[in-house]
């Protein structure tokens, strides 16, 4: 994550490619990328377009697996639907396309083990998307969006179950009890907390995973071990 602040015209070339889209509202787009913990006044930063990008993407990732699985029940719709606009995946398309390293935080953020800072990126990301739509409108919101998550969406994994339901299943069969969730520690702001906690299941070695929220936590921690586990396969690159 940047330490200096970048020009909006420079962040707008560095973004152009990887977006398809050249911003010409440089302020919005430095403000889409500023992190409350740099903000210089109350406002400027990507809280408020956050919430429209969430929104934005979910349409347009709705409208994109209701049509591209026409035989997929509704609960399938909503797994597809959750494993793609998840933090995690955010956060590594937000490595892919280079926006990382433009967000600009506080020194105390920048502290953060990367896997800790999982949130910051899959917002940023967000408020990026809620700035191509501002000036592109929809079509170019969805033109950015499918030419990340459209080779993501045919992924096995994203049709998965709820992996603490999995898990929650698997552990009955193999230990004859549930799996024990317990919170590790929790970091950062009240507005941006990381979770960290690790489950158990009977006598296996427990796995730990962190998460903008306790119940993400706690799912990726059910997904490493059904994949340590080899209860499911491995996610393969995209």
């Amino acid at each position: 994550m940047a330490t200096k602040k970048l020009t909006g015209e420079a962040l707008a070339q560095k973004l152009a490619g990887p977006t398809g889209h050249l911003f010409r509202d440089h302020d919005r787009l430095r403000r889409a990328l500023t992190h409350a913990s740099a903000r210089q006044s109350r406002g400027v930063d990507y809280e408020r377009m956050e919430f429209l990008g969430d929104r934005v993407l979910g349409l347009v990732v709705a409208d994109f697996v209701f049509n591209a699985f026409p035989d997929a029940p509704e609960g399938e719709l909503s797994l597809r639907l959750n494993a793609l606009v998840n933090a995690e995946t955010l956060a590594e398309i937000a490595d892919e396309i280079g926006l990382t390293d433009l967000i600009h935080t506080g020194s105390e953020i920048r502290k953060l083990a990367g896997s800790k800072r999982v949130n910051i990126r899959a917002d940023a990301l967000e408020a990026l998307i809620a700035a191509i739509y501002l000036e592109g409108g929809l079509e170019a919101a969805q033109g950015f969006v499918m030419r990340y998550w459209e080779p993501r969406s045919r992924s096995a994994v994203a049709a998965r179950r709820d992996p603490k339901t999995e898990l929650q299943e698997w552990a009955h069969q193999v230990s004859g009890g549930p799996p024990v969730y317990v919170v590790e520690g929790r970091e950062g702001p009240d507005h941006d907390p990381v979770f960290t906690i690790s489950v158990r299941v009977g006598t296996y070695e427990p796995a730990v995973a962190s998460g903008r929220s306790k119940r993400e936590a706690e799912q990726a921690a059910a997904s490493a071990v059904l994949i340590r586990e080899g209860v499911w396969a491995a996610e393969e690159s995209t």
